[in-house]
């Protein structure tokens, strides 16, 4: 959609568009969810969802859409002989609405923030008649139910479908809902080459995060050894880190977890990230015993008590974790609790609604 907003925003004063979204995607597919494709009353096509898979069918429903006004939902499986879909075997969700002049101010807005380069939420109930909302990091903006959830896609970086999938009678009201995400995904550095930063990567990955693998050790620094990684870097970790920090790409999303257990990459990597304010989790994997003496070697270092007090050691919630399987999901499990200032306590012993909302 980011590649159509300036054609949409030109055409739209002047007439009425139906817009076309991948909302949902499963198995293999030529694209991914977001993927827009713009349909004008005179039939001229913008975009495109699946590389003619399935453009021609959507086209049908665009015309009448844009006749009636009405949005729809259309699902494509793999394809046969007798039906359009996908020859991939996937299956999509398409969402088919119409916009007109009503819709320039919001759509100016994403543009708006876009242009300087601002991370925003575009959320799209999907529904017969949709509602429409600008979702923008650390405000306060209650919408329907949906405004947390649809926070948290933002925070992560990825679209997303919230709503309609609730199971509790207070929550089933709030409808299905797409999110797109025009933001870069949250990022998950990780210092160490081994079993349990490989396990880390697969299931970080999994939540969307953008995971790079650093270690100075060449051998073990390798994409066949992590190749659920993003990135895999041979440097020295503090190194690669504050060249990171000085290029901007160091958030308050970033989480930089070691996971060496050497002092030699450990106190120069974590020096280095406690110095940086930008920095959102800070972890640190090993006994009480390894963090108090690699605490002492920070404070040798110069690093204060009160930076050091940043550190999560030893990382990770307490699940009887003893795999690196497990020790991937029991630190996963602290750092989004972490994210969300949630308790990590059990459902069971909470009080009120175990979905957690801001209406």
């Amino acid at each position: 959609m980011r590649d159509l907003l300036e054609q949409v925003l030109e055409l739209l004063p002047d007439q009425a568009l139906a817009l076309a979204r991948i909302v949902d995607r499963s198995g293999a597919g030529p694209r991914d969810t977001g993927a827009a494709m713009v349909v004008t009353g005179e039939g001229h096509v913008l975009g495109s969802l699946s590389g003619g898979c399935v453009e021609s069918a959507v086209l049908t429903t665009a015309h009448q859409v844009l006749l009636d006004g009405h949005a729809t939902l259309e699902r494509f499986a793999a394809a046969d002989e007798l039906t359009v879909g996908l020859p991939c075997g996937g299956e999509i969700e398409v969402f088919v609405e119409r916009l007109d002049h009503t819709d320039l101010p919001h759509l100016r807005a994403l543009h708006a923030a876009l242009e300087a380069h601002r991370p925003v939420a575009y959320a799209t109930t999907l529904e017969s008649l949709p509602d429409r909302k600008l979702l923008h990091p650390g405000a306060s903006q209650p919408w329907r139910g949906l405004d947390h959830d649809a926070a948290a896609l933002l925070t992560a970086g990825h679209n997303g479908l919230v709503g309609a999938q609730d199971c509790t009678p207070a929550q089933a009201d709030r409808p299905r809902t797409f999110v797109q995400v025009f933001r870069s995904p949250a990022r998950m550095i990780l210092a160490g080459a081994n079993d349990y930063t490989r396990a880390l990567t697969v299931a970080a990955t999994h939540l969307g995060y953008h995971v790079t693998v650093v270690d100075a050790r060449e051998t073990f620094t390798t994409p066949a050894r992590f190749p659920a990684a993003d990135e895999v870097v041979v440097d020295w970790p503090h190194r690669y880190l504050e060249a990171e920090q000085r290029a901007g790409r160091i958030d308050d999303r970033t989480v930089v977890c070691v996971l060496t257990h050497d002092p030699k990459f450990d106190v120069p990597l974590l020096a280095s990230a406690l110095r940086l304010p930008e920095a959102g989790f800070i972890g640190a994997l090993g006994s009480r015993r390894a963090h108090a003496q690699r605490t002492a070697r920070l404070r040798e270092a110069g690093v204060s008590a009160a930076e050091t007090a940043r550190v999560r050691s030893p990382l990770g919630l307490d699940l009887a974790a003893g795999t690196p399987e497990e020790t991937a999901v029991s630190i996963l499990a602290q750092i989004l609790a972490d994210r969300g200032n949630a308790t990590a306590r059990p459902l069971a012993n909470l009080d009120g609604p175990i979905h957690r909302r801001q209406d």
